[in-house]
């Protein structure tokens, strides 16, 4: 039987990136993540999934250990590069990625199909924190883009801190249109609107 194509993931096209530029170890990787900002688009909070994404890649032929170390001040530490297979899986990832918007299931629209378990007025309350919380999310993207900026990165390296400055704004102004219109009536329900739909159309 075939194998099966590596399997994409924001992490592990990031962990393919990094190693573009240079072999590295585990750590190197997560921290150049941190130090570029990159931890806005992809998770390395959880040490565990950036060694099973490594572990994945280096089984899947895509990177290969490049050599082990040992110093006084460091545990073994395995250094990884990149396989030509990677570099072209990376490309092709990459190509997929930002040509094709793929079907995914945030846990946000996910609630707001849900919403007719609560009152209007419970929804205008936690959309309301959750404006307040973009709001502020809003702002350390502001100042992020402003030391990129000013740490003369050119604008390529920027774009993903762009796109989200630009995703959250739009959820806020629209998070903050639904309030309004919660808390003016234009937007309600009822128990019995909701009975009168969960009955169906009337049958003649």
């Amino acid at each position: 039987m075939a194998n099966s194509a590596p399997r994409s993931s924001p992490l592990a096209l990031t962990v393919l990136a990094l190693l573009h530029y240079k072999p590295l170890h585990p750590y190197g990787i997560q921290r150049l993540v941190k130090d570029w900002g990159k931890e806005q688009v992809v998770n390395v909070r959880q040490r565990a999934s950036l060694y099973r994404t490594i572990e994945r890649l280096n089984g899947e032929g895509l990177i290969a250990v490049r050599e082990t170390g040992r110093d006084q001040q460091y545990p073994e530490r395995t250094v990884y590069e990149v396989t030509d297979a990677g570099r072209d899986t990376a490309r092709a990832w990459l190509e997929e990625m930002l040509s094709a918007p793929k079907q995914e299931f945030p846990e946000f629209p996910a609630a707001l199909s849900n919403l007719l378990l609560l009152t209007p007025g419970e929804v205008a309350d936690l959309l309301q924190r959750r404006a307040d919380a973009l709001a502020e999310q809003l702002d350390g993207l502001q100042t992020a883009l402003a030391a990129e900026a000013e740490r003369g990165l050119p604008r390529v390296t920027r774009l993903e801190t762009e796109y989200l400055r630009a995703v959250t704004a739009a959820e806020l102004d629209w998070a903050r249109a639904v309030v309004e219109d919660l808390r003016a009536g234009g937007l309600s329900w009822s128990k019995e609107q909701l009975d009168a739909v969960a009955e169906g159309p009337v049958q003649d």
